[in-house]
């Protein structure tokens, strides 16, 4: 890139990307080399630690200088993973926000640049993509393909919301809306699509393009009983913020994930 394409570029909006951490000292290194990688140089990186004691924070210290003072990273105790992410988005500058956790990492080296040319281009307020899943024994092979094309905010009522970790927002909006709900154990992202997109109608536009590799894992897949208390929140975020839906309409979106699994690519484009 010529010094001319980085002085334009400088001139956007600056991006703070989140990464929460808590002993993550097996993935977070790919976590920060995409970080490194993305073609899009105005962005500040804060990594929001919850006191790991697994070698993560040498980690952190090894990779501070290379990111040349765009990186900035802290270590206390939080209430989990949705308070460290409020924590991080409390201490950004940047223009826009958005969260990348500590065992996920960037598909392709421009999905910040490309993010950030549609959120100016189409005048929106929020820009979602798509993610796939992995397991940690073969990066390479996708075992799920999560696609947010069909996201319309009337989805939300049936438990499908747009990938969370392709979400990028202005950060006026966390301004005006408020932060992630700490008295949700797994919900509050889904919370926070429905306050975003059917109680204050926040612009926005699908971005087609693979934001986010997530290894399997996560606290809402991880096992029935987990599965039972997301269905049981989604219908309470939905109802606190004057949106009516019931357990048998948000479980619907089980149907979608079957669909997603049998249309998924094999592997991942190179």
């Amino acid at each position: 890139m010529t010094a001319n394409n980085q002085s334009s570029i400088y001139s956007e909006p600056k991006v703070s990307i989140i990464t929460t951490s808590y002993n993550s000292a097996a993935t977070i290194a790919d976590t920060m080399d995409s970080v490194l990688r993305q073609t899009y140089p105005n962005i500040e990186y804060i990594v929001k630690d919850g006191g790991s004691t697994d070698g993560t924070q040498d980690i952190l210290k090894k990779y501070e200088p290379k990111f040349k003072g765009r990186m900035k990273w802290f270590s206390e105790r939080d209430l989990g993973i949705y308070d460290g992410m409020n924590q991080g988005i409390e201490k950004a500058t940047g223009d826009i926000v958005g969260i990348l956790n500590s065992d996920d990492f960037f598909t392709s080296d421009n999905v910040i640049e490309n993010m950030v040319k549609s959120m100016v281009k189409e005048h929106v307020d929020a820009v979602y993509g798509d993610i796939h899943f992995v397991r940690d024994s073969n990066l390479n092979v996708v075992i799920r393909y999560y696609s947010s094309k069909q996201f319309r905010p009337f989805w939300l009522r049936l438990g499908f919301m747009p990938a969370h970790p392709s979400l990028y927002l202005r950060r006026k909006v966390y301004e005006k809306i408020g932060l992630y709900k700490t008295d949700y154990k797994i919900s509050s992202d889904f919370e926070m699509m429905v306050r975003l997109f059917l109680k204050n109608h926040v612009s926005y536009y699908y971005l087609p393009q693979d934001f986010v590799t997530m290894r399997t894992g996560g606290a809402s897949t991880r096992n029935f009983h987990n599965r039972m208390i997301g269905l049981t929140e989604d219908v309470r975020a939905c109802l606190e913020n004057g949106i009516y839906t019931n357990k048998f309409l948000v479980s619907l979106k089980f149907l979608y994930k079957i669909f997603q699994i049998r249309r998924l690519p094999r592997r991942i484009s190179s």
